[in-house]
C-alpha cells in the first residue's frame, strides 16, 4: 500500500492526484487483510491481555490471524449462505476475529451487549441476524450468553448460537475448517455492505447504518495515513467492537499497516486494575500510541506513572466527544505524549477528519478531512460531508432524511473551517448526547418518561461533565393536577430505559418547558440551564459561589459561560475551574 504521508492540504492534494485506486487498491476487507498478511505476515498483529497482570498473553502475527479470520468465514458461510452475523461479545480475540470472518462470509453486526433484552431483539430482527457470536452461559466476562439464550426464541431469523468458552465453542469450530483459502468466493461488487451498525439508544425501530467495504477500508486507511502509521507501532485499543472507533478508527487502520493491537482485559477502561497498570503495560508492550476519549485521558492523568514509562509512546488520539483544549495541553505537559483530534460519526465507518500526527496541533481543531472526501458548511452552518467513507444511509430509507441527502452526510455538528482546510466544530444542531464516545438519542430517555401517568411533557439533553463530557439529564412538566416526585420518576424510567449509559443523572420538574414559536421544545435553553446549574455547582464547591456569578449564553448553537468575578482572586480560579469542560468561557 502507499506509504504517503500528510502533514497539510497540499499533501492530500498530492495523494489526490495520484487517483484512489492508488490510494486504497483494494475493494474487499479480506483482500486488504491478505495484503497486510502477504507483507507483514510474521510480524504480531494481535496480543490480548487476559488481565492486567497477564505477563504470558496470547498473540496472533498477521499470517495466523489472517488463518484465523479464513476458518471462522468458511464456518459462517458453511452455517449460511448468505450470513448476517451479530456479534455480542466483549472485545476478546474471538470478537476480533469474527467480524472480519462476518465481513468476507456476509455482513456484520456488531451489537451493545449492555442493551436491554428487548432493545437486542430488535435490532436481530430488523438486521435479519441468523448467526449470532456470543459467550457461553457462565463465561467470566459477561452474562450475555446466558440473555441470548434466554431471548431467541423471540427472533425471527435467528438459527444457530455460536459461543465463545465451553465444549465445541467457536475455537474448536474453527479449528475443523479450512485455513489456507477460503471455500467460497466473496461478493467483491462495489457497494457490497460489509456492516450494519447500530446507533446508540435509538427509539422505535432500530436505526441501522450501512457500511460498504469501501467505506470501511477508506476510513481506516486514511486514519492509518493521518497517524503516519508504521509497522512497528502498537496500539492500546480498549474500545468495544460495536463502536466504529474500537473497529475501524484504531483496529483496522492499524491491521492494514502491518501493526499491532494491545487489548487490554476484557472490561477495558472499565477494569480498575488495567488502569492502575496502564503505563507500566505501555512500557513493558512498547505501546506507541494510545487509543482513547477525554474520560480515558483523565483516568490516565492519575495513574500511577514511573519515569520512562511513556517512553515509547509517541501519539494520544482521541475523539467521540469534545476535547477540552485545556485536557489536551495538560496531558501533553505532564506525559510527553501529543495529542490527536479526531471527528467522526458511524454513518461513515467512523472518521471524517483527523489532526496529523506529522503537523503541531491546531488547539480545538478536529484535523484535516480524508483524503478524496469533501467537508462543507451549509446555510445553517452544518457540516456536511461527501466522500468514499460515507455510507449507504440507513436500511430503512425513510429514515435517512436530516442525514443524508444526495450523497453527503448531514452530520449535525456546527463548525467552520479555517484557511489551512482544518475542521472545527462549535456546536451541535443535532438532537444527541454524547457521553463519553458513546451517542445517546434523548428521545429513548423521553419516550419512557412519557409513559407515566403522571407526565405531560419530557425534554432530555446533556449536561456538561469533566469525566464524560456530557451526562444524560432531563426535564418533565406534570399533567394538572399531577404531583410528580423526581426520585420516585427516576426509579419509574431507570429500568424501562434501553441502556444503562441512558439513565439520566437526574431529573428536574419544571411547570413549564422552554418552547420555540411553532411549539416545539427548544433544548438550547435547557441546555444552557443544565449547564449552568453545574458550573453553580462547581463554584459551591470551590468556595467561590459568593465571589462570583455566572451565566450561560446560548450563541448559534454553542453555549458559552460568561463569569462576572468580584475581584482578582477569584477571577484567578477560573482557568482551573473550566480546565475539564469543553465549553467555551469568558469573563465578563
Amino acid at each position: 500500500m502507499s506509504p504517503d504521508r500528510i502533514a497539510s492540504a497540499a499533501d492530500q492534494r498530492a495523494i489526490e492526484r495520484g487517483g484512489l485506486t492508488r490510494w486504497m487498491p483494494h475493494a474487499h476487507v479480506y483482500d486488504a487483510l491478505a495484503a497486510a498478511a502477504h507483507d507483514h505476515g510474521q510480524r504480531p498483529a494481535l496480543t490480548a491481555l487476559a488481565t492486567a497482570d497477564d505477563t504470558t498473553p496470547p498473540c496472533w502475527t498477521h499470517a495466523a490471524f489472517l488463518t484465523a479470520v479464513t476458518r471462522a468465514a468458511n464456518l459462517l458461510r458453511r452455517l449460511s449462505p448468505a450470513p448476517r452475523v451479530a456479534l455480542l461479545l466483549p472485545p476478546l480475540p474471538q470478537a476480533w476475529i469474527g467480524l472480519w470472518a462476518a465481513e468476507t462470509a456476509g455482513i456484520a453486526c456488531p451489537m451493545n451487549p449492555a442493551l436491554h433484552d428487548d432493545h437486542l431483539v430488535a435490532l436481530l430482527d430488523a438486521a435479519e441476524v441468523d448467526i449470532v457470536l456470543t459467550l457461553v452461559p457462565g463465561h467470566a466476562a459477561g452474562d450475555i450468553g446466558a440473555r441470548v439464550q434466554a431471548l431467541r426464541g423471540r427472533c425471527a431469523t435467528l438459527q444457530h448460537v455460536i459461543t465463545v468458552g465451553g465444549d465445541a465453542d467457536f475455537d474448536a469450530q474453527c479449528a475443523n475448517e479450512r485455513g489456507d483459502a477460503l471455500t467460497f468466493e466473496p461478493e467483491r461488487a462495489p457497494g457490497t455492505v460489509a456492516a450494519l451498525f447500530h446507533t446508540g439508544g435509538t427509539t422505535g425501530l432500530p436505526k441501522l447504518a450501512q457500511h460498504t467495504h469501501t467505506n470501511q477500508l477508506h476510513a481506516a486507511w486514511g486514519a492509518a495515513r493521518l497517524y503516519d502509521t508504521v509497522p512497528q507501532d502498537v496500539i492500546l485499543n480498549g474500545f468495544p467492537l460495536f463502536h466504529v472507533a474500537g473497529a475501524f478508527v484504531y483496529g483496522l487502520s492499524m491491521l492494514l499497516s502491518g501493526a499491532q493491537l494491545l487489548l487490554p482485559p476484557p472490561a477495558g477502561w472499565r477494569d480498575g486494575a488495567f488502569v492502575a497498570r496502564a503505563w507500566a503495560l505501555a512500557r513493558e508492550h512498547r505501546v506507541s500510541i494510545l487509543a482513547m476519549v477525554p474520560t480515558v485521558m483523565t483516568a490516565l492523568l492519575t495513574a500511577p506513572r514511573l519515569a520512562g514509562d511513556a517512553h515509547s509512546v509517541r501519539l494520544g488520539l482521541t475523539g467521540g466527544s469534545p476535547l477540552p483544549p485545556e485536557l489536551a495541553a495538560r496531558f501533553e505537559a505532564e506525559t510527553g505524549v501529543p495529542v490527536r483530534n479526531i471527528l467522526g460519526m458511524t454513518e461513515c465507518a467512523g472518521v471524517i477528519a483527523i489532526e496529523p500526527a506529522l503537523a503541531p496541533r491546531t488547539a480545538g481543531s478536529c484535523g484535516l478531512p480524508l483524503p478524496f472526501s469533501t467537508v462543507r458548511i451549509d446555510g445553517a452552518g452544518v457540516l456536511r460531508v461527501r466522500g468514499p467513507n460515507v455510507g449507504l444511509g440507513y436500511t430503512d430509507p425513510a429514515r435517512n432524511a436530516g442525514s443524508f441527502d444526495d450523497g453527503e452526510l448531514i452530520t449535525g455538528d456546527i463548525g467552520h473551517l479555517d484557511e489551512t482546510g482544518r475542521v472545527f466544530v462549535t456546536g451541535r444542531a443535532k438532537d444527541v448526547i454524547i457521553r463519553g464516545a458513546h451517542n445517546i438519542d434523548p428521545g429513548a430517555i423521553e419516550e419512557v418518561l412519557l409513559r407515566h401517568p403522571g407526565v405531560a411533557m419530557a425534554a432530555a439533553v446533556g449536561e456538561p461533565d469533566e469525566y464524560a463530557g456530557e451526562l444524560p439529564v432531563a426535564w418533565v412538566v406534570a399533567r394538572p393536577g399531577e404531583a410528580l416526585d423526581e426520585a420516585a420518576l427516576l426509579a419509574f424510567a431507570a429500568p424501562l430505559i434501553p441502556e444503562r449509559a441512558a439513565v439520566p443523572k437526574r431529573i428536574t420538574v419544571l411547570p413549564a418547558l422552554p418552547l420555540t414559536s411553532i411549539g416545539k421544545v427548544y433544548k438550547p435553553a435547557l441546555r444552557a440551564k443544565a449547564t449552568e446549574r453545574v458550573l453553580l455547582e462547581r463554584l459551591q464547591s470551590t468556595q467561590l459561589a459568593n465571589a462570583m456569578a455566572v451565566r450561560v449564553d446560548d450563541r448559534s448553537g454553542r453555549l458559552v459561560a460568561v463569569f462576572t468575578p468580584r475581584d482578582e482572586t477569584a477571577a484567578a480560579h477560573l482557568p482551573a475551574l473550566m480546565a475539564g469542560f469543553a465549553l467555551d468561557w469568558e469573563r465578563a
